[in-house]
């Protein structure tokens, strides 16, 4: 049941940490070059540039939704005493 009382908070804080991980990756990126990160639809950029901008913000995105599910979740058993998932992972 809390799982299901949980889902929109998860929604949410999902929504917002892709928001701050978007804003955070464009400042890392900022430190590395001083032109916008490479997409792949452009024709000229380096294979090397477009993978490392995409492994970074991979990286940062992963990092950041994890962190903010997280805490929602510590957040959620702080004020319901129900925590919405497993106590510990799978030890198959």
């Amino acid at each position: 049941m809390s799982r299901l009382v949980f889902a929109p908070f998860s929604i949410i804080g999902g929504m917002i940490a892709g928001l701050l991980a978007k804003k955070l990756f464009d400042q890392v990126w900022g430190l590395i070059d001083d032109r916008e990160p490479p997409e792949s639809e452009y024709r000229r950029i380096s294979w090397g540039k477009l993978i490392a901008a995409a492994a970074l913000e991979g990286a940062i995105f992963r990092a950041t939704r994890a962190a903010a599910d997280h805490g929602a979740r510590r957040a959620f058993a702080g004020v319901t005493g129900s925590w919405p998932g497993s106590e510990e992972p799978d030890t198959e």
